[in-house]
């Protein structure tokens, strides 16, 4: 990262001049800038997620793919449990990475997703100086707002990390100021820092945006990304993704749960199941030894999978009802 600072630095005259820092320089952080490594088509991409348990279909590898080719950030939208989040942190192994994820809510500011000053550690050093009998007032307020004092919030932390992968998670639950500054990020990948001026990366993240869709993000926001709606995966699909992510559990009860699960996004549920809920009852039964999901297995572990109260009696009735 560099930072470019109209503060630091002097003429021979004493007048200020701008320069530009690597941020490892300023921050003591040892980091490599090179790229990830980019892999040679979408076919080649979705290899190297299944090596790591995920399993996508051709359309969602093909944009994961073009995300990483052009520099440009995915933003996942769809219903909660589909793998959104999850796509990232097995990208993020892919790419050997790491990953630094901002989770979204409503109320979320800058000094909580940027940045924020450390204040008692700069009330502790103006006591110090003070002590000291320091009594060059510029001075000292110049030392106070030193990149030492700086706390660095994911995205700021994404941006001193090279290589790194930026997940922000639930973008539809944060406020439109929110998506203001982070406009900023992922335009150029920078952040004004007042006190120290633009913090540009080296080497931008890998940012993945998801959403549950529970309001429309500005679209300006996903005009700066590649678009891509998951979708809960077919009946082969999800057999195969429980398959490889719970090898204990037997083809039978694997294709069981995929069509249950099915089944129970098709009725009138308040919180229909997703993927992520299939695999959390698969373990379940094959914690029990189950074999089979009968009427009355299903009853005890239907926690796993449905977590409101009106949706346990609808979800029973559209199993088993008729049988």
């Amino acid at each position: 990262m560099i930072i470019q600072s109209k503060a630091w630095g002097r003429s021979p005259r004493g007048r200020p001049v701008s320069r530009a820092f690597p941020a490892a320089r300023l921050c003591g952080v040892a980091h490599s800038t090179s790229p990830p490594p980019r892999p040679a088509s979408p076919g080649a991409l979705a290899e190297l997620l299944e090596e790591h348990a995920y399993l996508c279909d051709d359309g969602l590898a093909t944009a994961c793919f073009l995300a990483l080719r052009m520099g440009r950030p995915l933003f996942l939208e769809g219903e909660a449990g589909v793998g959104k989040t999850e796509l990232a942190k097995t990208l993020a192994r892919v790419l050997g990475a790491p990953l630094i994820r901002l989770q979204c809510y409503e109320g979320l500011d800058a000094s909580q997703a940027l940045y924020d000053w450390d204040f008692p550690r700069q009330i502790l050093h103006l006591r110090a100086a003070e002590a000291a009998g320091a009594t060059d007032a510029a001075r000292l307020e110049g030392e106070l707002y030193d990149r030492r004092f700086l706390l660095a919030r994911p995205l700021l932390r994404a941006l001193e990390t090279s290589p790194s992968v930026l997940l922000v998670d639930e973008v539809d639950r944060a406020d439109d100021e929110f998506e203001a500054f982070l406009l900023e990020v992922l335009g150029d990948f920078t952040i004004s820092v007042p006190e120290l001026g633009t913090i540009r990366a080296e080497t931008p993240p890998v940012v993945v945006v998801t959403s549950n869709r529970t309001r429309e993000v500005h679209d300006a926001l996903k005009r700066r990304c590649l678009y891509h709606w998951l979708e809960h995966p077919d009946f082969d699909r999800e057999v195969a993704i429980i398959r490889r992510r719970l090898p204990d559990a037997a083809d039978r009860l694997a294709g069981q749960v995929a069509r249950a699960a099915a089944t129970l996004r098709a009725a009138d549920l308040l919180k229909p199941p997703g993927v992520a809920e299939s695999l959390d009852w698969t373990e379940a039964l094959v914690a029990l030894g189950a074999r089979d999901l009968d009427p009355d297995t299903a009853a005890l572990t239907l926690g796993a999978v449905l977590k409101y109260r009106e949706d346990r009696d609808r979800g029973l009735a559209a199993l088993f009802d008729g049988r």
